[in-house]
């Protein structure tokens, strides 16, 4: 997971806390790609029961293909390696609250977690790496309590009313902003 441009963490703060008037932490998600553990979902977060004439083409590429560059990595790394394995974990029923969130953060060019005591929200600052040349950031997703879900930010686990569940991934950066939080 690429470190962010910190240019972006202030203009995505002050863009949110413009908006809910109340202090925000501000956390950068990177590549959202859980597993997804859903009724309804393949593990990749697909629906099932689309698509399938294009999934069985792509599975006969990327299984091969990723067995192999699995190998290499593992081999030049020193240890287990895998492509197939997600960034966190998505469970929950059929039609999960967390699916909300999850969807629009994957979507996201470059997404954002950023919180307050009553909001929970996502961030967008697209795709490139330059503040001024990117569009400006807007927010994607956003709940406010008691509808929002409850933030473990150090086990960096979110659980909706509904019990589902979104675990995500931060980097060692991102865990140190937590701390100064």
């Amino acid at each position: 997971m690429a470190v962010p441009n910190p240019e972006f963490r202030p203009r995505v703060r002050a863009l949110v806390e413009g908006q809910w008037r109340e202090p925000v932490v501000v956390l950068h998600l990177g590549d959202v790609g859980p597993d997804f553990f859903v009724a309804g979902r393949r593990k990749d977060g697909t629906i099932k029961g689309t698509r399938l004439i294009r999934r069985f083409f792509w599975n006969l590429i990327r299984i091969p293909v990723g067995t192999v560059v699995s190998v290499v990595l593992s081999v030049m790394g020193g240890g287990a390696a895998s492509i197939f394995g997600g960034k966190g974990a998505v469970r929950g029923p059929e039609n999960a609250q967390a699916l909300g969130l999850v969807d629009a953060a994957k979507a996201a060019e470059n997404p954002w977690l950023v919180y307050s005591p009553s909001h929970l929200g996502v961030v967008d600052t697209g795709y490139s790496d330059d503040p001024a040349t990117n569009e400006p950031a807007k927010l994607v997703w956003h709940e406010t309590a008691p509808h929002a879900p409850r933030l473990w930010p150090r086990k960096q686990t979110l659980v909706w009313p509904d019990k589902s569940e979104f675990r995500f991934d931060l980097t060692h950066e991102e865990l140190g902003i937590l701390k100064q939080s």
